[in-house]
């Protein structure tokens, strides 16, 4: 096995697993609301899965489920009307329709997002509505006396498709597996950012057109990159939308050790007096056990 098939493997094994079940409950709960809300059965109308889900980045062991789901705008003119956070008060309206369906289940409201609770994932459902523009929305912030909103996912999803067809699928791959290390160190970035990230080193890298040969160099390059982001920097646009993401915390250093640690991988691959063993024992202090041994 070589470098090939270690990334091919590697990506293989970072594939979400439980995509029917995710399906299933995303249908269930656009069913219930549109029938609330819309007075249709629908399992598709109004809803949209949003994230690192909906924009296809996410890894297998994957728990949040974001959806945004269209509301009527005679009911943002209804809640925005009250005295005291009519925002809160959406909310739970929302998180009354889903209770029907399941009675039993954890459902949350607070802050921006009604939160379904199951054993292995929680739905996250943001109520909103659709703008003038027609692709961007306004959603409820019950936080602080309550507040509206706006998020644009459609664009950022675009963005993420169109170049990962430009660059033979390359991009959400990349997305993957900077996801991995993520979780391995517990680096503060959210998904946008990573994905974000991924998206603007892509474009202009010189190898954006191959596969898994290049991987090595590509996870090489791309953790430079990201290291060497200014410190100071509080805040990135992101990919598609121009939306402001807020730094969590400094990920610059943990970028530069694996930088390092790739380039020891990649040394060791072209070392003919060592095993391949030693370089995948590199690869894996960078994104844990779902590299192949």
């Amino acid at each position: 096995m070589g470098v090939s098939t270690d990334f091919s493997t590697f990506c293989s094994n970072l594939s979400v697993d439980n995509s029917a079940t995710i399906s299933s409950r995303y249908h269930t709960i656009t069913t219930r609301l549109n029938l609330d809300f819309w007075a249709t059965d629908s399992d598709t109308l109004h809803s949209l899965y949003v994230g690192s889900y909906g924009r296809d980045s996410a890894i297998r062991g994957v728990s949040d489920i974001d959806i945004i789901f269209e509301l009527p705008n005679s009911l943002y003119h209804k809640y925005d009307a009250y005295t005291g956070n009519g925002q809160s008060a959406l909310l739970q309206s929302v998180r009354a329709s889903i209770l029907q369906t399941y009675p039993s289940t954890d459902i949350g409201a607070d802050g921006q997002v009604v939160a379904v609770s199951f054993q292995s994932m929680t739905f996250e459902v943001v109520p909103a509505f659709i703008n003038k523009d027609g692709s961007s929305f306004t959603y409820p912030d019950a936080n602080a006396g309550g507040q509206w909103r706006l998020t644009n996912p459609r664009p950022e999803i675009q963005a993420i498709n169109d170049m990962n067809l430009a660059c033979n699928h390359n991009l959400k791959r990349l997305c993957r597996m900077a996801r991995a290390w993520k979780n391995q160190h517990d680096a503060p970035m959210g998904g946008l950012l990573i994905d974000t990230f991924a998206h603007n080193f892509i474009r202009s890298w010189q190898y954006s057109d191959k596969s898994y040969t290049y991987y090595d160099w590509m996870m090489r390059d791309f953790f430079s990159y990201i290291s060497q982001q200014d410190t100071t920097q509080q805040y990135w646009l992101a990919v598609g939308s121009n939306q402001r993401i807020n730094r969590k915390g400094l990920f610059e250093y943990k970028a530069k050790s694996a930088f390092n640690t790739a380039k020891e991988a990649i040394a060791l691959q072209l070392d003919a007096s060592t095993s391949t063993y030693d370089s995948r024992r590199k690869w894996r202090q960078i994104f844990g056990t779902t590299y192949p041994s």
